[in-house]
């Protein structure tokens, strides 16, 4: 896989590996690639040819305490709910929660995606009545204002 170099980077990990093998002087290297000899110097002195990782060691959230994010990965991996259906369960528990943080949570914990056996679903066809058949389906969904019941007929036409 190929390394994704920053705008102004002017060195790739080959031009490093190239530089630190070579046996010319740092001058005249840099004169060759059109580099510093501060760059030069930098790189025969290291033994790997890659970026050295940006970022803090240990990542954590400027929104969330530890405690909530404990709450939210449990919740995640209790209910295996989609990011949208988290964010609407732990809101009125977790006031500062937003749906870029709970992202980056799930993110860091490595749940942010479900997993795909329990994802995808298998469609069937529906089941072929006799002319008359009335079939009546009900579904509740719980939100903030309590529970709504939804009725779905399907009827002869």
């Amino acid at each position: 896989m190929a390394s994704v170099l920053h705008g102004s980077a002017r060195t790739t990990p080959r031009i490093r590996a190239e530089l630190q093998a070579s046996q010319e002087n740092s001058r005249a290297l840099a004169a060759a690639y059109g580099l510093n000899p501060k760059t030069v110097a930098k790189w025969r002195g290291l033994a790997l040819t890659s970026d050295a990782p940006m970022g803090p060691k240990k990542p954590k959230s400027t929104v969330l305490t530890p405690a909530e994010e404990a709450i939210v990965v449990v919740f995640r991996r209790r209910t295996l709910l989609p990011l949208d259906g988290v964010l609407g369960c732990l809101r009125d528990t977790i006031p500062n929660l937003s749906r870029s943080a709970l992202h980056r949570c799930l993110q860091r914990h490595g749940i942010s995606r479900l997993p795909a056996d329990e994802t995808t679903q298998t469609r069937k066809r529906f089941k072929i009545y006799e002319i008359g058949y009335v079939h009546i389906n009900s579904c509740s969904l719980r939100h903030a204002d309590g529970k709504l019941v939804i009725l779905l007929e399907i009827g002869p036409t």
